[in-house]
């Protein structure tokens, strides 16, 4: 087999492996995000107005991601803030924004997926 091939698989593999991994949370973070949850927090739903419509979580608000620095002023620093997304790197943005931004309670979901996993529908 040509080295490209091999090189082409390893990538493929790679990027598989990413993907996985990106919406992966610990036993102790789901944890974490379920007690923040029972505690009344803030769903911030990061995907587009689309993915939105065709499902999301009751409680959720829609804020996409590519919007929130021009919204971040609609969320509230005093309120513990739970962000998800489909596979879990917008919600890594905007957790990432939220945090430059000064929120100190802020927790990463990941993708909707995870949402089961802290008692949510």
């Amino acid at each position: 087999m040509s080295i490209w091939i091999w090189v082409i698989v390893a990538v493929v593999g790679i990027l598989m492996a990413r993907s996985v991994m990106m919406g992966y949370r610990s036993p102790a973070q789901l944890a974490s995000i379920a007690e923040a949850v029972r505690a009344d927090a803030t769903l911030v739903d990061v995907r587009t107005p689309g993915e939105f419509a065709s499902s999301h979580l009751r409680q959720a608000r829609n804020v996409p991601v590519e919007h929130l620095p021009a919204r971040i002023g609609e969320l509230s620093k005093k309120k513990t803030l739970v962000v998800y997304c489909h596979s879990g790197a917008r919600s890594a943005r905007a957790a990432a924004t939220l945090r430059a931004a000064g929120f100190k309670k802020v927790f990463d979901l990941g993708p909707l997926r995870n949402a089961a996993k802290v008692g949510l529908s």
